[in-house]
């Protein structure tokens, strides 16, 4: 069995009276690097004894962002489940919760952000609301602001939510949102070689192959989430906001020239415009805007190099 990283889970206080879940993972005295990943993500990143991370591969003893090397800082995303904010949430509000979490660590420095998706654009209002709090960020397929077909997606997916929730169908309306969205997460290309040729069902109206697929993702997910938190997410991604100049700590950014989500386009101006920019990463990838679940090689070695100039962790004596 592989080794799993020590965590300490903690609530974080919030200005109104909310608060937010945190998890601290790895060495407390190494290098902090803060790690968010998109709107369905949480503070367990790393698997734990209880259950496998959301980027199991890429946090972890040994794995690019190394818990035994780095202390890691992850929150679930605002709002709690059950909650019913009055007003929208944004990246900004995110942001200010991760602050907030890394006070009450008594960490107010971060090494390096590595966000990706939603957490990427997370990271990038981080660093424009904090510029003296950051060391270094790494944004994936995370673009400055939204794409319109972007927003016309998760519009439509969050009409969908909303009929679910009026008609008392909240578990069917978010599976078939979340199929949507795996239909702009994943790449024709991707669906062709898995589907293509397979056999039509023989009854009227019955799924076909790459439906089973979906109808399964989406089902899954509805076991899990939340129609209105779903909403309020998916709202604050297409409210997101930051200007590239105001970005002023080393950046690194990661993109696949596939990203149906993110066009490739919508980082190279991110980039062109960041005011320090280290490295623009492009790579193909039949898997779209999911390549930063699925491409370890690539990713992988993109997080290692932004990472190596942090300092080692440092030898606690006996």
């Amino acid at each position: 069995m592989a080794r799993l990283p020590d965590f300490r889970d903690f609530d974080v206080a919030l200005p109104g009276g909310a608060s937010v879940r945190a998890r601290a993972t790895g060495p407390t005295h190494g290098p902090l690097v803060v790690v968010a990943g998109g709107i369905s993500a949480d503070r367990a990143p790393a698997t734990d004894a209880r259950r496998r991370g959301w980027w199991d591969w890429a946090v972890g003893p040994g794995a690019p962002v190394d818990t035994d090397r780095f202390a890691v800082l992850a929150i679930d995303w605002l709002p709690v489940v059950g909650a019913a904010p009055e007003r929208p949430t944004t990246t900004q509000d995110q942001a200010r919760a991760l602050a907030a979490a890394l006070d009450a660590l008594g960490r107010p420095l971060v090494d390096a952000f590595v966000g990706a998706s939603y957490g990427g654009c997370v990271g990038l209002a981080f660093a424009e609301l904090f510029p003296d709090r950051v060391g270094r960020l790494v944004a994936i397929s995370a673009p400055h602001r939204p794409h319109p077909a972007a927003t016309a997606w998760r519009g439509v997916q969050r009409r969908i939510l909303e009929l679910g929730l009026e008609t008392g169908r909240e578990v069917e309306a978010l599976s078939l949102a979340r199929q949507l969205a795996m239909t702009t997460y994943r790449t024709t290309e991707e669906l062709g070689l898995r589907f293509g040729g397979a056999p039509s069902p023989a009854a009227l109206a019955a799924p076909h192959p790459v439906c089973d697929w979906l109808i399964a993702r989406g089902e899954a997910h509805a076991a899990i989430a939340d129609a209105r938190r779903q909403i309020v997410l998916s709202d604050s991604l297409d409210r997101h906001a930051v200007e590239p100049e105001r970005v002023t700590c080393p950046l690194t950014v990661i993109g696949f020239t596939d990203d149906r989500l993110v066009p490739i386009e919508d980082l190279r101006e991110l980039a062109d415009r960041a005011a320090n920019l280290c490295r623009l990463v492009e790579a193909p990838s039949v898997f779209g805007h999911d390549a930063f679940l699925k491409e370890r090689e690539v990713v992988g070695r993109a997080l290692r190099t932004a990472l190596l100039p942090l300092p080692a962790c440092p030898e606690i004596a006996a």
